[in-house]
């Protein structure tokens, strides 16, 4: 065993015992994760020089037991786990779970003690009425998440025994986490796949705080290392939460290089907008009210129609009063997805999707980690580490609040991450002219 090894390995049991603490208890959360964080940096860097064979072992091993230290405590920052389970609930009882809200009487029935508790003295708790209220967050409005995602909802309620609460959805989190580390263990390289396996990110919201974004990414993922169906995976993944639209522009990289590539169109967009439409019939059918539920309500809680309300658009309202930033966020985004379109590479369709995900996130600057997950497993596919700034930048504004200086770091890290890369490949090229 190469002293390489040892010392990686010892810093994964450092970042366990770390990861373990912050599961506990929340006092000083921002601060354990930051720690937990240096020492992923750490264990990545001595990774590059342990022999691939020991690696493998220390990818595989050290992945699950990271994954598992999600396993050992409710969820710790998030109440999106609980909306989840309640959805699940309704759909068993045979209402459509776009028709009522947490809060309607209709659904009195279905309460319990654990969603809607007597005491309504404890932390997060939101009131539904006079005396009464629920650890669900949102209770006065409709769901937000997409078919795929409610189907999954109703899998996991389907699956689970009684008295179980949160810990199914933990572990769905789990499973799905190990499934992408064993996918980029298989397809892109172990390296790649040491990057997703030992990312507090992957602990924290997968599986903690069970988020359904880990579906998503698990079906993109699935989708860029399985070339056969790859629009139809897409589809799913955004049926499952809208954000992998975002990766729809990689799977169409350079499909603008030498004119419109129709076949390469067609041949994504069609599979993927199928099984969207496909997954999203049943519910319209069964649905009185919208299948889009709270969705444009929540864009507009959360500040994307008036950024200086929450503090959105943070790197852009740096450079430009607060008023043009939807607008130049729009038309930065827009250019970024025509570069990748025009000059992406077909055969590595991941790297254009990391830069268009990356970039929404840089520019819109949200205040949910989880939102980076996707960015998370696309930079351990192609590579390109500095992007990880984002997933640490949207954990920063989570825990201590708004962070435009959080996310302006990240914005800087992935510039200057492009311009060493740009360098070290036109020194390669000079290299190469002078043979």
């Amino acid at each position: 065993m190469s002293r390489y090894t040892v010392f990686a390995g010892a810093t994964l049991v450092a970042l366990v015992l770390v990861l373990i603490r912050m599961a506990l208890g929340r006092p000083g959360l921002l601060g354990w994760y930051l720690l937990a964080w240096g020492l992923f940096a750490a264990a990545f860097w001595w990774a590059r020089k342990v022999p691939k064979r020991e690696l493998t072992v220390l990818v595989v091993a050290g992945g699950i037991v990271v994954t598992a230290t999600g396993l050992i405590a409710p969820p710790s920052t998030s109440t999106d786990s609980f909306r989840y389970a309640w959805d699940g609930r309704v759909q068993a009882a045979g209402h459509s779970p776009y028709d009522y809200a947490p809060a309607d009487p209709a659904l009195g029935p279905l309460r319990d003690d654990w969603l809607f508790p007597d005491d309504c003295t404890g932390p997060d708790l939101a009131h539904v009425a006079e005396g009464a209220c629920t650890r669900i967050n949102r209770p006065l409005v409709h769901t937000i998440y997409p078919p795929l995602a409610e189907g999954y909802f109703r899998l996991v309620h389907w699956l689970s025994p009684d008295g179980a609460r949160n810990k199914p959805y933990q572990v769905g989190g789990a499973l799905m986490a190990i499934a992408v580390l064993l996918a980029l263990l298989r397809w892109i390289g172990v390296r790649q796949a040491a990057c997703w396996a030992w990312c507090p990110a992957v602990p924290a919201e997968a599986v903690n705080n069970a988020h359904i974004d880990m579906l998503g990414v698990l079906l993109v993922v699935l989708a860029f290392c399985v070339v056969r169906g790859r629009g139809a995976l897409l589809g799913a993944g955004i049926a499952a939460k809208l954000l992998p639209a975002v990766t729809l522009p990689g799977a169409l990289s350079g499909v603008l290089r030498d004119g419109v590539a129709w076949r390469r169109v067609l041949a994504v967009v069609l599979p993927a907008g199928a099984v969207v439409v496909l997954a999203y019939l049943p519910y319209v059918l069964a649905s009185r009210a919208s299948v889009l539920g709270y969705l444009f309500g929540y864009l507009q809680e959360e500040g994307y129609e008036a950024p200086s309300a929450r503090a959105r658009y943070g790197v852009l309202r740096l450079v430009m009063p607060d008023s043009w930033t939807p607008f130049a966020a729009i038309a930065v985004l827009g250019l970024v997805i025509w570069l990748v379109l025009r000059h992406g590479d077909p055969d590595r369709p991941w790297a254009g999707a990391l830069v268009v995900s990356g970039s929404l996130l840089l520019l819109l600057t949200p205040a949910y980690s989880w939102y980076a997950l996707l960015v998370v497993a696309l930079a351990a596919m192609d590579g390109r580490w500095e992007w990880l700034g984002v997933a640490l930048a949207g954990a920063v504004a989570y825990l201590f609040g708004p962070s435009t200086l959080a996310y302006a770091l990240a914005t800087v890290g992935v510039v200057v991450g492009w311009a060493v890369r740009q360098r070290r490949a036109a020194g390669t090229l000079e290299e190469a002219g002078a043979r």
